[in-house]
């Protein structure tokens, strides 16, 4: 293939599957969900249980796909645990006040529901109990239960996960014993409504087979939505991300988010962003002996051995390591690490000590810990493995960058990113206490909604939560059918460029929108800036849009997604304009409104596209608790939770 035709698009490599673009494969169901990812699988699952025909719409394969699908090394928000020492409903008012613009309500529900989320899959086989009783005796261990418990011996709220690797693919089996039809390899372009109307009742979806370019159209009672979170936003890069990718996964796009936006649903917290994200300069995610996470509460030592002090939150010296996790859990290395650099009393390289930690931390931390967590098992304890590494003798090198202790590196300022994580929840769906978003017949689970942070457990519990209420609303509704003239414009938007000339691939088109989100959505905003970072990506559309080529099923799945992308940028940047202050919780400057966390402003600014147009509003932080709500959440969630169990299936 010469260079002309590679960069115009005129030569490609065989296809090596049969393509059938636009032949229309139909389906009706009860329930859909969209995303087999940890929520996904967990709403297919419960929506089974409770007598609904459920099909899931999966992109990639749905036996390892989602944030979570390599695996799980701990399991947070456990405090209905036998051996939790935490009042759950303490917990949820406290979390609720100090997390700011952290969606409480789905803390509440994470935290009511984790361990029967942990529980249901110990039934399908994870067995996730120290059954061999090899860590007996140990602090970390309740010797009742079994159960070893992560980061705080006392509380006993975060349970370490034994088989955690396997997760997804016990889930999965699990869905085709209850007889769910998961469809591997379909992408959801957009949301089928009633009548073709944006603003109205859910009743399925459409997307493309990103193999063979087939159609399908999925007509459905309720509809779940639980696909990833939107990446690449800012930073856009494939070949350089490597083992540094973490949330910003290149096939997190936010084509779920995208749909349901130009569906008429209401959004909320697509202003937040955080920075500089590391794109690819970050080391592998916990490869490093990052002590305050996976591979807590590892000793840091520098080049002489001299161990790194670590410090509670009162910034007291903690002399033991059983008391990192104990009378002082919560402790970090200090952190005026950087200040001991600088002044010459510790000396770089630093590295993790594992042969100086205690026999069962150091097997906690590199048996299961770092052998379990889905970023870890392969890039890390299989090829560090592979390679000679072992933990009973060897320490690992660990970078350091300020960003965080444990060597994530950072990029440029303008390179930031939205992805979710780490105590901090970002844009989304905004959703009731059913789960259920401002669309009649479309719920909500894990990343996709507003304020979510729950990690693993948040996935799981809010998709089992989704589950139960969509097969309840399925059951009380008659279907309705799609609306032709919707199937097929959607069919015209997302074939347009099939067969086309071009001189714009899909890497250029969503390389040239990071770069416009990076100039003029960037850390400082300004209502001149966006609004021209508004105008340029208008003039994406019109022009490179209109000059991408299309040669096969994958460079048409990557050019939809640039379309959702782009969708994307525009949402996060209207929804910039509407926020008129600065704050610190959302990592948000407005220059022309310096003015930090004003109160007339804490709360959340919604936004959703009525007849073509940005329509905004906002919720108080605390709306899942205003009228006509209760005012706890222990009310609210047992009035809207649907715990009583009626299974027909499995």
């Amino acid at each position: 293939m010469s260079i002309i035709d590679e960069v115009t698009g005129q030569g490609a490599s065989r296809w090596p599957y049969p393509v059938n673009y636009g032949k229309e494969n139909e389906f009706s169901t009860d329930v859909l969900v969209i995303g087999g990812g940890i929520a996904g699988c967990h709403a297919a699952i419960n929506a089974t249980k409770r007598g609904s025909k459920v099909i899931i719409l999966e992109k990639a394969a749905t036996v390892h796909s989602g944030c979570s699908g390599a695996g799980v090394d701990h399991w947070g928000a456990a405090y209905t645990n036998p051996a939790c020492t935490r009042d759950l409903e303490k917990a949820a008012e406290s979390s609720a006040r100090r997390r700011g613009y952290v969606n409480g309500m789905l803390s509440y529900i994470t935290m009511r529901e984790s361990f029967d989320a942990l529980l249901d899959c110990e039934k399908m086989g994870m067995k996730f109990r120290d059954e061999d009783d090899e860590f007996a005796g140990s602090p970390m261990r309740d010797e009742e239960s079994k159960i070893l418990f992560a980061y705080n011996y006392r509380s006993r709220v975060n349970i370490r996960v034994n088989n955690g690797a396997k997760v997804k693919p016990f889930l999965y089996l699990e869905l085709l014993r209850l007889g769910v039809e998961v469809i591997d390899r379909v992408m959801v372009t957009g949301l089928l409504t009633e009548d073709g109307r944006a603003g109205s009742r859910v009743v399925g979806a459409m997307g493309v087979n990103v193999r063979n370019g087939e159609f399908f159209i999925v007509n459905a009672k309720s509809t779940i939505l639980s696909a990833a979170q939107y990446s690449g936003i800012w930073v856009f890069n494939t070949e350089l991300a490597g083992s540094a990718v973490h949330l910003d996964d290149p096939n997190n796009v936010g084509e779920g988010t995208a749909a349901a936006w130009r569906a008429g649903v209401e959004l909320s917290l697509m202003e937040r962003s955080k920075g500089p994200s590391h794109g690819s300069f970050g080391w592998p995610r916990f490869g490093v002996g990052s002590p305050t996470n996976t591979w807590y509460p590892c000793n840091i030592v520098d080049a002489n051995g001299k161990e790194i002090p670590w410090v509670d939150r009162e910034g007291n010296v903690v002399e033991n390591i059983s008391d990192r996790s104990g009378a002082s859990a919560g402790s970090t290395p200090s952190p005026d690490l950087f200040g001991m650099i600088e002044r010459g009393e510790i000396i770089q390289p630093l590295y993790a000590d594992l042969p100086s930690m205690p026999e069962d931390e150091r097997r906690a931390i590199w048996g299961l810990m770092v052998a379990n967590e889905g970023k870890t098992r392969v890039p890390v304890y299989q090829v560090f493995g592979e390679a000679g590494f072992d933990p009973d003798n060897d320490m690992l090198q660990t970078p350091i960058a300020k960003l965080e202790i444990g060597g994530e590196g950072s990029g440029p300022p303008l390179w930031r990113t939205a992805s979710s994580g780490g105590g901090w929840g970002s844009g989304g769906l905004v959703v009731d206490w059913d789960l259920r978003t401002t669309l009649p017949g479309l719920y909500a689970a894990g990343n996709q909604i507003a304020g979510q942070n729950g990690g693993h457990p948040g996935a799981a519990t809010t998709g089992r939560y989704a589950g139960r209420k969509a097969a309840e609303n399925a059951a009380t509704v008659d279907s309705v059918k799609p609306d032709r003239k919707q199937i097929d414009d959607e069919k015209t938007r997302v074939y347009q460029r099939v067969g086309q000339s071009g001189d714009v691939g899909w890497k250029e088109l969503n390389s040239g929108t990071a770069r416009i989100m990076q100039i003029y959505c960037s850390a400082y905003k300004s209502e001149r800036m966006l609004k021209t970072g508004l105008w340029w990506l208008d003039s994406i559309r019109e022009s490179e849009v209109t000059r991408t080529y299309v040669r096969n099923p994958h460079e048409l799945e990557r050019y939809i997604e640039c379309l959702s992308r782009l969708t994307i940028s525009e949402v996060i940047i209207n929804a910039s304009l509407a926020r008129q202050s600065s704050s610190r919780l959302l990592d948000f400057n407005r220059v022309d409104y310096p003015e930090v966390e004003p109160r007339e402003w804490h709360k959340y600014i919604t936004l959703k596209l009525e007849d073509d147009q940005v329509v905004t509003g906002s919720l108080p932080l605390d709306y899942y608790l205003a009228e006509p709500n209760a005012d706890s959440f222990k009310a609210n969630y047992e009035v809207h939770a649907s715990l009583e169990e009626v299974r027909t299936n499995g």
